[in-house]
């Protein structure tokens, strides 16, 4: 198969593929999977219903044929998937990825850190609301602490992720003191700490505008007491605002997906752990992969499927939130991955 460029309604490309391995999570964050929804009786993917390594592999070597270079493995949490280090061994090894990521909560033991290195990973994003335990275990909601992240953060710097980015989510009321002890904690080398807007995703987190708080107000916080100087973006499509501290050069990002969306320039898909395609981090219905993948259909029917969902993307979400999408259905963010 030729490699092109497939782009949708606005001209936007398919250049960045999510692929969420797991819809499981061993946190409870109340902005994502709220313990209300996702208690004891949830009933999560069965192992049989998530693709393989293998189909996951195979499809992400189709979707480089159309143009896709960056690759974030996601969950749920990613590393709650068995042998995780096994799938990136395998993509790691396929020509035209350019970059491939994983995201987590840095819950766990921290020898997997050096077997997800030893698998080929170089980029890792980590995410940490707080250093408050007491806040940080009101939004995880499972009693973990701000140091064993600390520490997870610490052990992945020593084995060579640089730089590692620390994702927190800004919830008014909840974790906006975290703030300044956040931005002073991690003005340092090697790490570049975003802050994100607080976001209407799926339908279980009881979003609510006023919680959200806005980069531009976090951003006037920060400048008052560690001046901020604004950088370029490292590329066009790139989701997080940068910024560098005056006095250290260390960076930091916004994301601001609610204030000052960026839907123009999104050219990422994010496939879910059962293999469904969704355009959209607030798409409504994805579309099943899966089964052509487990039919006899070849590499050039399942990339001509994938190229005409992509060219008929017409998805705007953050650009058009109002009143009018405030009760659409959309999918959880568990399940396809932040």
């Amino acid at each position: 198969m030729s490699k092109e460029l497939t782009k949708d309604t606005l001209g936007r490309s398919l250049q960045d593929l999510r692929i969420s391995v797991t819809d499981r999570c061993n946190f409870r964050c109340t902005y994502c999977m709220p313990k209300e929804v996702f208690g004891r009786g949830y009933r999560f993917l069965p192992h049989e219903e998530l693709l393989t390594f293998e189909e996951l592999t195979r499809l992400v070597k189709i979707f480089v044929t159309i143009g896709t270079r960056k690759l974030r493995i996601t969950g749920g949490e990613p590393i709650m998937r068995r042998e995780v280090e096994k799938l990136i061994a395998m993509l790691v090894e396929i020509p035209g990825i350019e970059d491939l990521a994983l995201s987590t909560n840095g819950s766990f033991p921290i020898q997997r850190v050096q077997t997800l290195r030893q698998a080929g990973l170089k980029r890792m994003t980590v995410s940490l609301d707080s250093l408050d335990d007491k806040v940080f275990n009101i939004m995880n909601d499972v009693d973990f602490s701000v140091s064993r992240v600390l520490e997870w953060i610490e052990t992945s710097l020593e084995a060579g992720f640089e730089p590692i980015k620390i994702n927190m989510v800004v919830m008014r009321g909840v974790n906006e003191d975290s703030i300044l002890p956040m931005a002073r904690h991690f003005d340092r080398p090697n790490t570049i700490l975003r802050f994100i807007e607080y976001m209407d995703v799926g339908r279980s987190n009881d979003w609510r505008l006023d919680e959200v708080v806005s980069a531009a107000e976090i951003a006037e916080r920060i400048h008052a007491e560690m001046p901020l100087v604004p950088l370029q973006p490292n590329y066009h499509s790139e989701v997080a605002k940068r910024w560098r501290y005056k006095e250290s050069g260390n960076e930091i990002g916004l994301i601001t997906s609610v204030t000052q969306p960026f839907c123009g320039d999104c050219t990422r898909a994010r496939l879910s752990a059962n293999g469904s395609l969704y355009n959209c981090l607030f798409s409504a219905q994805g579309h099943d992969l899966k089964s052509l993948l487990r039919s006899e259909a070849g590499d050039e029917e399942v990339a001509q499927a994938i190229k005409e969902i992509w060219k008929a993307r017409t998805d705007r979400y953050s650009e058009i939130r109002s009143s009018q999408t405030k009760d659409l259905p959309k999918v959880e963010m568990s399940f396809i991955g932040g």
